[in-house]
């Protein structure tokens, strides 16, 4: 009783003083800055800016922009791309997905068709959008269309498709019909598997619209980063870069928070 008691008193300090997850991930960025600022002069100049003129070339971009345009346009021109692509593919993804997984015939007609065209790399189809659709704004937002729908449809299948039979049956002994059972069962069960696809997509569109920008942009952050290479002002490459990275962070902490609340339950 007393080695119980004790053992239990031995742990409490343990669970105590345990260090907070968030204090390893600054840590490791606090690194990375320090591994910077000492390798910077040491490298050929002009190939890695130091800390100062990165900081100088961003105070620059936020005052007089790049090529004419803003920052601020820069980057709200690759978001629009991204996002309304994005929400389209995902608007026709999900059912399709839900469709394909919950109809054993309707997924027989379209998987051999999706299993063929998933593994091509996406960057791929960047000259067909460009000779069907121009270089306009069309092309970029079918691309991400492609793209989004591509892996959300895999994701709501899988979601669908592989749901536990005992479910089913329990949905069947209450006497609920097929479209109360797809409602209230299916696709709650499926929501953690679409949100997987929902991330992926999310992450995927932002580096393909960032690979097309490259390809007959005059503004985004792709051709920030592809100009500014071709003109040899690297801090201007190194500030597009972290800006994909600082965006595509906070897009997807968004979507994390929305999974939280709408899927509540998980993990639990």
């Amino acid at each position: 009783m007393s080695a119980a008691t004790s053992g239990s008193g031995a742990s409490a300090p343990d669970a105590g003083t345990r260090i907070p997850d968030y204090v390893f991930s600054i840590g490791a960025v606090v690194v990375v800055l320090v591994l910077w600022f000492v390798a910077s002069p040491f490298v050929k100049p002009g190939y890695l800016p130091t800390p100062k003129e990165m900081g100088g070339a961003m105070v620059d971009l936020v005052r007089n922009g790049y090529q004419g345009h803003s920052l601020a346009e820069h980057i709200g021109a690759s978001l629009f791309r991204t996002l309304t692509g994005f929400v389209i593919g995902v608007a026709i993804g999900v059912p399709v997905g839900l469709l394909t997984g919950y109809n054993r015939r309707v997924g027989a007609v379209v998987s051999p068709i999706m299993a063929f065209i998933r593994p091509i790399p996406p960057i791929a189809f960047i000259p067909m959008s460009v000779l069907y659709f121009g270089l306009g704004e069309i092309g970029k937002i079918v691309l991400i269309v492609f793209v989004s729908f591509n892996y959300v449809q895999a994701n709501a299948h899988a979601g669908a498709a592989n749901f536990p039979i005992a479910y089913n049956r329990a949905a069947q002994a209450l006497g609920l019909t097929r479209l109360q059972s797809f409602f209230r069962i299916i696709l709650p069960g499926a929501l953690p598997q679409i949100f997987t696809g929902v991330k992926i997509a999310l992450a995927l569109s932002w580096a393909v619209v960032v690979a097309a920008e490259l390809v007959g942009a005059q503004t985004g952050l792709g051709y920030m980063i592809s100009d500014a290479a071709l003109l040899f002002r690297i801090p201007d490459v190194f500030i597009g870069i972290a800006l994909i990275g600082a965006i595509g962070l906070v897009m997807n902490a968004t979507v994390n928070a929305i999974e939280n609340k709408i899927v509540h339950w998980r993990g639990r």
